[in-house]
């Protein structure tokens, strides 16, 4: 079997499973107790916190565990514009794109419905990229924050996060970057010193499942969505996931430390790939930008047929892979991000995408993978 749906989730790396072995087991105690078992988990935190702020160019006490991305993208969204509220009740405008994960188009919508905030939804062009331009037309004095996803889940285009940002800073507005898909592909030091906040998920990387963070400038305010013992520095109470921010800190630097040789393979494969299907099946069309794009990411619509039949046929065959986002699994909606890109919503439910993990493929896999796919896609056109 051929798993090829890594933008899902990733399988647990053997390191990390050593790594965080021993907080499951002898060093089990709270991190918030003032004994020694409790002071050796919080060694043990504090060590994985200063390790994920390093590879994310923040510090330390910026850093905020969280049950995974979608916690991380909620706790940005809704802390820091409420946070911006309760400085200045003026500031009630928010800024994001169509094709955010629903993480964050749904924190969003609380915040109108709930809050009455002004939630401005700036167009992207046919490749899902979001113009310098466009944003600077969006940004407006109450603005409270702009948020975007450095990499599309979906279609892996990349966006320019050093103009776009220097725009919001240039207005003094907040910048939130979701890089729960960028992680372990494109440096995130480089992304983390330019924007004010950054969520990462740590079952992308090859940490477990319910594991992630967000990293927040100390000087942005932000309301915290889970109250009690006042954890996290009062941003995110609840006793911390020890073993869970050991196992992250350890994938996200493994995955650091394997960028640059690993980058350049997959790319490669997933070119060939992508060359391949659009040799062999007839009006298939890549989704994405064409160059500024992840690089084990390549998603298609697959005109005439059924995303769902082809994922079957795929699946029959021994190749597991996606239509899209997993969150919206189930659901027979076309894709929002497609849609919003300009793409016919009967096209867009023919979508499917392929996500490589960072282990490349043998030569000749890609030619021999496409060639299965194009037999998939005709077999289901019949």
């Amino acid at each position: 079997m051929l798993y090829l749906d890594h933008a899902a989730t990733s399988p647990v790396r053997p390191e990390v499973l050593e790594a965080m072995r021993p907080y499951l087991t002898e060093v089990f105690g709270n991190p918030s107790s003032h004994h020694t078992a409790g002071e050796a988990a919080a060694r043990a935190l504090a060590d994985a916190r200063e390790r994920v702020a390093g590879a994310l160019g923040m510090r330390a006490g910026d850093v905020i565990f969280t049950s995974g991305g979608t916690e991380a993208n909620n706790l940005a969204v809704k802390g820091i514009v409420l946070g911006a509220l309760q400085r200045d009740p003026r500031r009630r405008h928010l800024v994001t794109t169509p094709i955010e994960h629903e993480s964050v188009l749904e924190s969003a919508d609380h915040l109108r419905r709930l809050h009455g905030i002004d939630v401005e939804l700036v167009s992207v062009d046919e490749h899902g990229s979001l113009h310098p331009d466009a944003v600077t037309a969006a940004l407006r004095d109450d603005t409270a924050l702009l948020t975007f996803a450095h990499a599309n889940n979906e279609i892996g285009t990349v966006q320019d996060v050093p103009a776009i940002a220097a725009l919001a800073r240039e207005r003094r507005v907040p910048v939130h970057v979701d890089a729960v898909q960028s992680a372990g592909w494109l440096d995130l030091r480089t992304v983390g010193r330019m924007v004010d906040a950054i969520s990462i998920a740590g079952h992308k990387l090859g940490a477990p499942k319910g594991t992630g963070a967000l990293a927040v400038r100390t000087r942005v305010p932000l309301e915290p969505l889970l109250h009690g013992g006042g954890q996290e520095r009062g941003r995110r109470s609840g006793t911390e996931n020890v073993a869970g921010a050991v196992a992250l800190a350890t994938a996200l630097e493994l995955a650091e430390a394997e960028r640059g040789q690993s980058i350049a393979a997959v790319a490669a494969t997933t070119a060939e790939f992508i060359a391949g299907i659009l040799d062999a099946v007839p009006r298939a069309h890549v989704s994405g930008h064409p160059t500024c794009r992840l690089p084990g990411t390549a998603g298609f619509t697959f005109e005439g047929t059924s995303g769902e039949a082809v994922l079957l046929e795929l699946e029959r065959r021994g190749v597991i892979t996606s239509s899209g986002s997993a969150c919206a699994a189930g659901s027979d909606a076309p894709s929002h991000v497609l849609v919003a890109c300009g793409v016919a919503p009967e096209v867009a439910q023919t979508a499917v995408r392929f996500t490589f993990g960072r282990a490349p493929l043998p030569a000749g896999a890609a030619a021999q993978l496409a060639a299965l796919v194009a037999a998939s896609v005709a077999a289901v056109s019949a």
